[in-house]
This record gives structure tokens, sequence and C-alpha cells, in this order.
């Protein structure tokens, strides 16, 4: 999209013009969509359409009172609002296997299938939490996190995103590796 459509719509939502918000989402619909369908396939095992997502991630969006400065922040922000939802899913569903709303369908044959969803939906979540530690000690090098890992940009695109140069992007991608690595490891 084009930074003379962007601005506005941009501002819009900022300003809380009615519809600002819907008329932005609207414009980003595609991309966004796009961005539900790689979080998903990164947390294999969470049976929810893209669509369905996206649809959530809209409502979280809109009660929210975030503000967009750029199309870059809007889309680390809706990559953000996926990935909490992807693991309030998993959370829900791991529960209901502990006995939560505990109703017997049919045995189950497929339990190493089980057991590998639950360890990527374990690691989705550590991992998570290892980008909120790190969006409190460096909210930038998460960004470009949310910006490479979730919605899939390549470092030129993040690095004319940011107007910054692309081996600035690199560094930055590389100490936040370093950090989620340390994170994830310990």
């Amino acid at each position: 999209m084009a930074d003379e459509v962007w601005a506005p719509l941009l501002q819009q939502a900022d300003s809380d013009v009615p519809g600002g918000k819907e008329r932005l989402f609207t414009a980003l619909y595609a991309e966004l969509h796009r961005l539900a369908e790689r979080q998903l396939r990164a947390s294999s095992g969470v049976p929810i359409s893209p669509t369905t997502l996206l649809h959530e991630t809209y409502l979280g969006i809109s009660r929210g009172q975030a503000v967009f400065t750029d199309r870059g922040r809007f889309m680390s922000y809706a990559a953000r609002v996926m990935r909490s939802l992807i693991i309030d899913f998993a959370r829900a569903r791991r529960a209901q296997k502990r006995g939560a709303e505990f109703h017997i369908t049919q045995f189950e044959t497929g339990a190493a299938e089980q057991q590998s969803a639950s360890v990527d939906e374990r690691m989705l979540e550590q991992l998570s939490l290892a980008l909120d530690e790190l969006a409190v000690h460096d909210p930038r090098l998460a960004e470009v996190v949310d910006l490479r890992y979730f919605c899939g940009l390549s470092i030129a695109e993040i690095a004319a995103m940011r107007e910054v140069s692309e081996r600035t992007v690199q560094r930055d991608w590389d100490k936040a590796r370093l950090f989620l690595f340390h994170e994830l490891d310990s």
C-alpha cells in the first residue's frame, strides 16, 4: 500500500475518527489474512481457520487503545494480538485435555500427534513469554521479531518501513535471536 494512502488511514485510526480503524483494517485485510495463515502454520496443531483468527484479531485491535504511527507498528501489533489469541486458544485446549469440560466422544489413536501438538503449544507459549520479556528490555528488537518472524517481512522490507539501513535491521534481528535463544535455553 502506498504511503499516501497509508498515512491518512493511520491518522484516522489514531484520532479515533468514527470508522477509522475499520477502514484501516479493511485496507489491510488481504495482508492480515496472509499473516493469520502464517501464524497458524507456525503454530501447528491449532485447529482454527485464518479467517476466524483474523476476525478475532480485528475485535482485539478495535477494542485496544494502541497508537499506530506507521505500517510496521500496526503489523507488529496485529502479529502480537494474533500470537496472544493462538496462545489463549492453545491454553484452553490444553485445559480441556487435562479434564476441564471433560467429555469422552471417541478413543484417540493418534497419541503421538497429540504429544507433538502439546509440545508445539508449550514452545509457542515459551516463545511468547520470551518475546514479552524482550519487549520490556528493548521494544525495537521485539518489533523486528514480530515483523520478521510473525509477519514474514524480509530484512529489506523492514528496513524500508523503518527508514533505516538493512544492516541495522540485521543487527537488531541478530541481537533479538540471541536474546530469545538465551531465554528459551534457560
